[in-house]
């Protein structure tokens, strides 16, 4: 039996990364968690079948040793790496005129600079795999203005320019480069948000079904672009918003 591919996911203890970690685990894939906590997925009930395909791994993407360490880890375990899923950010509001620079570099640092960072020392690896496919989690915001979310918003826009320059000067390597764009998604951490009877009338007014989007769904969407063999799809941004970003 072929030994099972390898792909790294950031921030996969809770939220979108940890749904997306399960769901390549479901598909047969050896999943590194890379989370600061390096416990795994949290915020679900993990089947115990799936258990040893979710390798958990310390890890802050905003610390590049620890993005070096953890990938080569996973690597020399795995037997290679075939995938990589940058997932790890943070959100932050701030009216523009109010946000301060550390806080602006710290919202880059994540969002941004660390998945260049993680592509830049993942690509070894993938080389050495014979090629392979980086996910990159964008969002609906790269293209929208919103705000209090100025840093955010460029953060994001960052992630699509970058999937396009990677996708670009890497296709030579047999390795693909893509950015998944959600839009507004429901987790356990803005549930409370999401439940406030005005945000509730801001979903019916701008996204056309009226109900946000779950992580099971953008997991489901990153499950496919590493199941589906799709050699000519590359350096796109592609948005699972509802809707939301057509509509308005």
């Amino acid at each position: 039996m072929a030994a099972a591919r390898v792909i790294a996911v950031t921030g996969a203890s809770r939220g979108i990364g940890s749904a997306i970690a399960e769901e390549l685990a479901q598909r047969g894939y050896l999943v590194g968690c890379l989370s600061r906590k390096g416990e795994g997925p949290e915020d679900r009930p993990v089947d115990a079948a799936l258990k040893p395909r979710l390798i958990p791994l310390t890890c802050d993407v905003t610390h590049e040793a620890d993005i070096k360490a953890a990938l080569a880890a996973l690597a020399e375990r795995g037997g290679g790496l075939h995938g990589l899923v940058n997932n790890a950010g943070m959100y932050r509001e701030a009216t523009s005129d109010a946000c301060s620079t550390s806080a602006y570099e710290e919202t880059m640092a994540t969002n941004a600079t660390a998945v260049f960072v993680a592509c830049r020392e993942s690509y070894p690896h993938l080389v050495a795999s014979g090629g392979g496919i980086i996910v990159n989690i964008g969002s609906l915001f790269d293209k929208t203005g919103v705000k209090t979310a100025l840093a955010y918003c460029a953060s994001k826009a960052a992630v699509g320019a970058m999937t396009r320059c990677l996708a670009v000067e890497w296709a030579g390597q047999d390795i693909r480069v893509l950015n998944v764009a959600p839009g507004v998604v429901a987790t356990d951490l803005n549930h409370k948000y999401m439940t406030q009877d005005s945000f509730r009338r801001f979903l019916k007014r701008r996204i056309p079904g009226g109900v946000p989007g779950t992580p099971e769904q953008i997991a489901r969407l990153v499950g496919a672009l590493f199941d589906q063999d799709m050699p000519f799809l590359t350096g796109e941004t592609i948005y699972i918003d509802g809707g939301q970003g057509v509509a308005y």
